[in-house]
């Protein structure tokens, strides 16, 4: 009988520490995740790029669903919190909506991030490639989930697109209810879009929902792998405009941060940026750049020594590590060579 029980005692502990890891709680950890350079992650055709000693490093967040046997270990770890269901995924919008949402974020963030960064160097957008690029969608109208972040518009209605502004002329022409048939490259795919205006949006007249800009003067890639949402906006300007620039904005440091940015330059606030301090010390970061209005949050935090630079646009930014130290406007270092586009 002994045997037996503890036989049985055994056998609930096994079915209970199984059950413990195996339950998904309603809740998740939330906490520093990678810090990426992003230079690496830039690649640039048919335009010369200069080498840089340091590096500039966007931060992320990481957070996971909590298991009972995982749940203690979060809430013991002090560079993490734990948070409902609900603040990650709003009521009645699905995880892989969520998903798709912040990978449509990324992807207008290295869109408007690449408009700043070249209409900061060049002419652009006064010289520019042929078509339209979309810069994003209007959510509930018809392009949304139908025309992407980063396609590329080459004909509408059977017309040739040569710029932004021709493409709103093509479409202004066009009776309200009749189809639009659009031609799009993505991803060196072609494919055709069959799109109708109607009231949407907010907007008292019938819209397609796309916002348009023009394609960039060069070949500019950003790969952002499985990182999403908009926050990295601002370094990933940073990284395009050192990497086309002589000089080095870095001046042989590891510079971190983090903020949205829009067409016009501006910084925005982000989400979890205590723990994007602990991500930037991580990789010994000196520096880290914080959108002026998450400056507040953090007050008081011990960041080991590392500098916080607090900025509201692209050129306070570019202005602070020049400040630092950096070399841009100094000796011109020998660019390397990129494959024409």
């Amino acid at each position: 009988m002994k045997r037996y029980l503890s036989f049985l005692a055994i056998a609930v502990l096994f079915v209970a520490a199984f059950l413990s890891g195996v339950i998904r709680l309603p809740y998740y950890a939330v906490g520093p995740g990678p810090a990426r350079e992003v230079t690496p992650l830039i690649a640039v055709r048919g335009h010369a790029v200069y080498p840089s000693t340091g590096k500039l490093v966007m931060t992320t967040v990481r957070f996971y669903q909590l298991t009972p046997f995982t749940a203690l270990g979060a809430w013991l770890d002090p560079n993490k919190a734990v948070v409902r269901e609900d603040v990650l995924y709003p009521p009645g919008q699905s995880r892989q909506q969520e998903q798709q949402r912040a990978v449509s974020q990324m992807d207008q963030s290295k869109i408007d991030a690449a408009f700043v960064a070249l209409h900061t160097l060049t002419t652009y957008p006064k010289e520019h490639g042929a078509g339209a690029l979309v810069e994003s969608t209007v959510g509930g109208c018809a392009a949304d989930g139908k025309l992407f972040s980063g396609d590329v518009v080459e004909q509408i209605n059977g017309t040739t697109i040569t710029s932004q502004a021709q493409a709103g002329n093509v479409l202004d022409r066009q009776k309200a209810g009749a189809p639009l048939d659009f031609t799009v490259t993505a991803a060196g795919h072609t494919e055709d879009v069959t799109l109708t205006r109607a009231i949407c949006g907010g907007s008292k007249d019938p819209l397609v929902g796309v916002r348009l800009l023009d394609p960039f003067p060069f070949g500019v890639q950003i790969s952002s792998g499985d990182v999403g949402g908009p926050s990295a906006g601002l370094m990933w300007a940073l990284g395009l405009y050192d990497e086309l620039t002589p000089g080095d904005l870095t001046n042989g440091a590891t510079i971190a941060g983090t903020g949205t940015i829009d067409l016009a330059g501006n910084v925005g606030p982000i989400g979890g940026i205590t723990d994007k301090v602990v991500a930037a010390e991580g990789v010994g970061a000196t520096v880290f750049l914080v959108p002026q209005a998450n400056m507040q949050e953090l007050a008081g935090v011990d960041t080991k020594g590392m500098q916080l630079i607090p900025v509201a646009t692209f050129g306070d930014a570019l202005a602070a590590l020049r400040k630092l130290g950096g070399t841009l406007g100094g000796p011109t270092p020998v660019p390397t060579s990129s494959p024409a586009s």
